[in-house]
């Protein structure tokens, strides 16, 4: 078990308990934190805490992160795509319609369960039981690239790039409508007030969220981009295109109801690029994954109208 303290500054004065874990922890879910708060692991001023409490400054809060557990999920012998590989770091390719890591429904066939198997116990331990190595994830029907951490040490520092929006990441996406020109979108994401499930912009408790956007090719309904992520937030590139009427083709949670393309699974969105600086050697890496054999033939379909 891991104990870490720290003092509320005045600037987090009158922020929520978990809310500020999150920030302050960025390797751990808010869910895992919020976990951790419920069953007695987070103090406040030496008493119990509740997630929704609001702090004040000068409060002392202590958190003890208990040992990791010892993993229920199986090994699988799924094939991966492997971009990048060595003592620190698995960066691979994530086929579209593949779940990250296990959760309710989810328990066999994920991206966690293909890398215990290539990985062995060589994978880092910070993210909870279920999320061994997972730093950052992407969401099912998006492909592309994913860092995964070997080690904690690897993990700590990767994370601490993400929560300073300094990893280098290019998605390429197909949307609705005709784009001209480049432009960029400046928005907080938060979750939706009445769709728990969706997120969507400029909603209380948002997030500042920035994504610029260039036009790769225009088509008669449709324009090809490259998008590239200042931050990181939940479904970010989906809300923020569909915020300025060009939703991500395919999409059906922030798109139209009906896809135009019978059979298309889920939105044309490809974490394309990815470069950050390597934990262990201190020197930039940059991997690029190929867009999908999907993708391809519907841009030469595309470019036929």
């Amino acid at each position: 078990m891991s104990v870490d303290e720290f003092s509320v500054i005045n600037e987090d004065s009158g922020e929520r308990l978990d809310r500020l874990l999150s920030l302050r922890y960025e390797a751990y879910t808010r869910s895992y934190l919020q976990s951790l708060i419920k069953d007695g692991s987070v103090s406040v001023n030496g008493e119990s805490a509740k997630p929704g409490q609001k702090l004040s400054e000068g409060d002392r809060v202590c958190i003890a992160f208990p040992p990791v557990r010892e993993l229920n999920v199986k090994p699988e012998n799924i094939p991966l795509d492997i971009l990048y590989e060595d003592e620190d770091l698995i960066i691979v390719n994530k086929p579209k319609g593949m779940v990250v890591h296990p959760a309710a429904g989810h328990y066999s066939g994920t991206l966690v369960n293909a890398l215990l198997y290539h990985c062995k116990d060589s994978l880092s331990g910070i993210n909870g039981v279920l999320r061994p190595g997972i730093v950052h994830r992407i969401d099912r029907d998006t492909t592309g690239s994913l860092i995964v951490c070997k080690n904690d040490q690897a993990h700590q520092a990767v994370a601490a790039q993400l929560k300073e929006h300094s990893i280098n990441r290019k998605y390429r996406a197909i949307v609705h409508g005709r784009m001209e020109e480049d432009g960029t979108v400046h928005a907080s994401i938060g979750r939706h007030p009445q769709r728990r499930k969706e997120m969507a912009v400029n909603v209380p408790g948002g997030k500042d969220a920035i994504t610029h956007y260039h036009v790769l090719e225009t088509y008669s309904q449709f324009t090809y981009i490259e998008c590239q992520l200042e931050t990181g937030r939940t479904h970010q590139i989906r809300v923020h295109m569909k915020s300025i009427g060009h939703p991500v083709l395919g999409d059906a949670v922030y798109g139209p109801s009906r896809c135009p393309f019978p059979g298309l699974q889920g939105q044309t969105l490809h974490a394309m690029t990815i470069g950050l600086v390597h934990p262990g050697t201190g020197e930039y890496l940059e991997v690029e994954a190929p867009l999908p054999e999907y993708f391809q033939r519907l841009l030469e379909s595309l470019r036929k109208t």
